[in-house]
């Protein structure tokens, strides 16, 4: 197949990537939590590039959390090609809505396109439906994230075609400010 879509979750990515930044630079915690490296950045047209793998991209969605209204974030992925959509969080300050409306793009993309392969960047569990159906109409389906987002025998990681850790690629896709 010569196309694919593309969903990010992105805290997702964006979270397990300053952890293992954090990991490599062998920065520790003073409160005993997993070490962050919050200076760790995603670089949108480099992640669109090395996970296409040369396919052209007929669709690539970002979804997140809104962040503070001077937050250039969502522009920058915008101006790399991506749909945006950004959800409000809870009175809690919890991401809400995010696994679902990536689980409700890509059945939407899957049912009324052509068969091509569906790259999901993220570890979570909550893409399995979308999997299934993405099998079901005959895509190829790809799980890229972070080692410490997944087992390998964990039941995403045995669901989808192809397992790509994103530790292997961790210097193409993101840079420190």
């Amino acid at each position: 197949m010569n196309d694919c879509v593309i969903i990010v979750d992105n805290s997702n990515i964006w979270i397990e990537g300053m952890k293992h930044s954090a990991k490599i630079k062998n920065m520790v915690s003073a409160d005993g939590k997993e070490p962050c490296d919050f200076n760790w950045r995603i670089d949108f047209g480099k992640l669109l590039n090395t996970v296409s793998e040369g396919k052209n991209i007929r669709k690539a969605i970002l979804v997140g959390s809104r962040p503070p209204q001077n937050d250039s974030l969502w522009n920058n992925a915008i101006n790399k090609g991506f749909e945006v959509i950004v959800h409000d969080r809870n009175s809690e300050n919890k991401e809400k809505s995010v696994d679902t409306e990536l689980v409700a793009q890509g059945v939407e993309l899957i049912c009324t396109t052509e068969p091509a392969t569906l790259k999901i960047l993220s570890g979570d569990s909550d893409f399995i439906p979308l999997v299934n159906i993405a099998d079901a109409h005959g895509w190829e389906t790809e799980m890229w994230a972070f080692p410490s987002a997944f087992h390998i025998s964990g039941n995403m990681a045995t669901s989808v075609d192809r397992v790509q850790p994103l530790d292997s690629v961790f210097l193409e896709i993101g840079y420190t400010r």
